[in-house]
């Protein structure tokens, strides 16, 4: 069986060099900001979710270990389901009023 290609975050692919190494530096290898120096965006989406309704929040600096932390805590405070995929968290439902509500008492910037 061949090796999957997994692509980075620059969008690269596929090289023709045999020994090609993706260098990984980027947000994953920073810090996470205190929650008082981060902006989130929090989205209504349906696009792609065959109708259904997703709430996302973008926009977090950090680690991927404290976005998927950031994550359970918005599911267990929601009480639904949800995933962190692409630095983005995804929320089951229209949870916009609840998430807002927990970010800002947590400090984030919305």
């Amino acid at each position: 069986m061949a090796k999957k290609n997994i692509s980075d975050k620059n969008g690269f692919v596929f090289s023709t060099d045999p020994n090609f190494a993706f260098q990984n530096s980027g947000p994953d290898s920073s810090e996470t900001l205190a929650p008082a120096k981060q902006r989130l965006r929090i989205i209504l989406d349906t696009r792609h979710r065959a109708g259904k309704t997703v709430t996302a929040i973008s926009g977090f600096i950090g680690k991927s270990e404290d976005l998927e932390i950031l994550g359970k805590k918005l599911k267990q405070y929601c009480g639904t389901g949800g995933s962190v995929k692409d630095g983005q968290i995804l929320i089951q439902g229209d949870q916009t009023g609840k998430v807002r509500a927990y970010l800002q008492k947590e400090g984030y910037k919305i």
